[in-house]
């Protein structure tokens, strides 16, 4: 009786982490930025997210290109680095920092297709969407990615041995600190 309570109230919990935050809420069109490109969908309001490529700040307005990724159910990117759903470029009035808006953060962006434009990637010619963006989510840096290990050796690796499992041991990988050499006499 307990067990299945409990299992419903994690249920609904969970339930809870999965909407996007305000700004990203509403109703977009179904449409990946290649798609977009192909079938020269402008005027759609669309939400779009994925990873920086660059940022281009100008006196009017910043444009931020983005590889774009499949978004999680909170409409947070999802990371796959074998898998994109096609560039494009959002652009909003006003100067969005470089140092703070850097290659490789995760951005989900909503607003309205204006343009296309041709930017040459390498010796390639890529279409791109152009969004008006109405709101740019910047989100938090993830922690780095935990690794499991457990020892082969151990007697209850892979369920052999006495019949219990060792837990596996986390590993974090951590940026190695530079040496400064000793103060000099």
């Amino acid at each position: 009786m307990i067990r299945p309570l409990i299992l419903l109230v994690a249920a609904v919990a969970l339930t809870g982490c999965v909407t996007p935050p305000k700004p990203l809420r509403g109703t977009f069109a179904a449409l990946a930025p290649g798609q977009a490109a192909h079938a020269e969908r402008a005027g759609d309001i669309v939400r779009w997210g994925g990873r920086i490529i660059s940022v281009e700040p100008t006196p009017e307005q910043t444009c931020i290109e983005i590889l774009g990724r499949d978004l999680s159910g909170n409409a947070r990117p999802v990371r796959d680095a074998d898998h994109s759903q096609g560039r494009f470029l959002a652009c909003r009035h006003g100067f969005y920092d470089p140092a703070i808006f850097t290659t490789e953060r995760d951005v989900t962006v909503t607003g309205q297709i204006v343009a296309f434009e041709t930017r040459r990637i390498g010796e390639f010619d890529y279409r791109y969407p152009r969004v008006a963006a109405e709101t740019i989510y910047l989100w938090p840096q993830q922690v780095p990615e935990q690794h499991y290990h457990a020892d082969p050796f151990w007697p209850g690796y892979a369920g052999w041995g006495w019949g219990f499992r060792h837990p596996p041991v986390i590993v974090r990988t951590m940026p190695k600190a530079e040496k400064t050499p000793p103060p000099s006499l």
